[in-house]
This record gives C-alpha cells, sequence and structure tokens, in this order.
C-alpha cells in the first residue's frame, strides 16, 4: 500500500508535466490557426497614411466576414499593377465601395462621394480627423488639375492615403480602384511601438 502511494506521488509531477505540454501544444495550435484564419500581423510601410499611421509600425488586420466600408483602414495586396513597386501589400484608406461615384476637388480640398454621378452638399466627406496634406493644399492645385471625377466598378474599392501628397494610390493610373479580392484585411489594432498601441 506504502509503495503504490509512492508510485502515484513519483507519477504526479510528470503527469502535470504532461498536461502543461498538451495545454501549451494547444495554445500555440489555437494561436497559428486564429493568426492564419482570422487574423494576420503586418508592418506599414512608408509614409503615405501619415499622420494616422507611419511606416513600420505593426498592425494586426483582420478579413473575418469584413465587407468594406467608407473610412475603414485595410491592407492590400495588389498582384495586376504594371509598376512592380505596387504588387506587395499597400496600407490605405477606403474612400467610396462598388457602384459608387468619388469627386475630388482640389482647389477646395474637398471629397465627395455618391452614389450616381450628382454631387451635393450632404454628400461631402468630412475628413478632418484624419486627413495630411504637407503643405497646407493637394499637389494636384499646384499643377493645374481642378477637380476629377472617379467611377468605382462593381466588386472593387477607391482607396487613398492619408497623406494625400504622399500616396500612391486609386488616383493613380498605375493602381486605380482595387478589386476586393486584392483585400487582405481591415487594420484593426497597432500594436508596435508600444507608445501607439490600441485601436
Amino acid at each position: 500500500m506504502a509503495q503504490n502511494k509512492k508510485a502515484a506521488t513519483k507519477e504526479s509531477p510528470a503527469k502535470a508535466l504532461i498536461e502543461y505540454v498538451e495545454l501549451f501544444v494547444f495554445a500555440v495550435v489555437f494561436v497559428i490557426l486564429l493568426m492564419t484564419f482570422c487574423f494576420r500581423l503586418c508592418e506599414v510601410d512608408g509614409d503615405s497614411m501619415n499622420q494616422t499611421l507611419t511606416n513600420k509600425q505593426k498592425l494586426v488586420i483582420s478579413n473575418l466576414f469584413y465587407k468594406p466600408e467608407t473610412g475603414d483602414i485595410v491592407v492590400l495586396h495588389m498582384t495586376e499593377s504594371d509598376v512592380d513597386f505596387y504588387n506587395k501589400p499597400l496600407v490605405k484608406r477606403v474612400i467610396a465601395t462598388a457602384g459608387q461615384y468619388v469627386r475630388i476637388d482640389y482647389v477646395a480640398g474637398q471629397v465627395f462621394v455618391s452614389d450616381d454621378e450628382s454631387f451635393t452638399a450632404d454628400e461631402l466627406l468630412d475628413e478632418s480627423a484624419y486627413i495630411y496634406l504637407d503643405k497646407g493644399y493637394w499637389n494636384e492645385r499646384a499643377y493645374g488639375e481642378e477637380s476629377e471625377v472617379f467611377a468605382v466598378p462593381e466588386g472593387h474599392i477607391f482607396v487613398m492615403g492619408d497623406n494625400r501628397n504622399g500616396s500612391a494610390d486609386s488616383r493613380s493610373p498605375h493602381i486605380g480602384p482595387v478589386p476586393e479580392s486584392a483585400i487582405l484585411g481591415r487594420a484593426v489594432m497597432r500594436l508596435a511601438p508600444l507608445t501607439f498601441f490600441g485601436r
């Protein structure tokens, strides 16, 4: 009887260790599955999203049940641009979705999004919380462009960087409206640096 108790005492630490190892393996597998199918890590590359996001910041993105909406920050992976530099993950803001029209007034510094080709005052986007103009105005104004209108085809989105004078985006013929299939996910959290951690 005493021998059985001693054997049980000896087996207990080993059994506990095996249980901890099993729990650890399960947790690792769970995290891998979560990061594969629900969330991904991404790094901001460049200054096109200044001042909202800056170069080298780490993001957590998700495409679980995701449907693009105006104002979302998304990570795209272009594959069809005629410029190889753009065929990589890009971080941009969704301005308009499939079937909508975008009018950019470079002189007034305003962006309108409409469901048809007419634009009214109530369709003006309020971008005051995120737009960044390093010179105080859009570059296009200096080049003589007064305004442009873009149509967003079905299955596509229109995106721009918050740093409007330093972003290659849907305004460029090398990118244009982006297929929804190119969306890797919506940015849900800044992970690093820790001083910027949060939604």
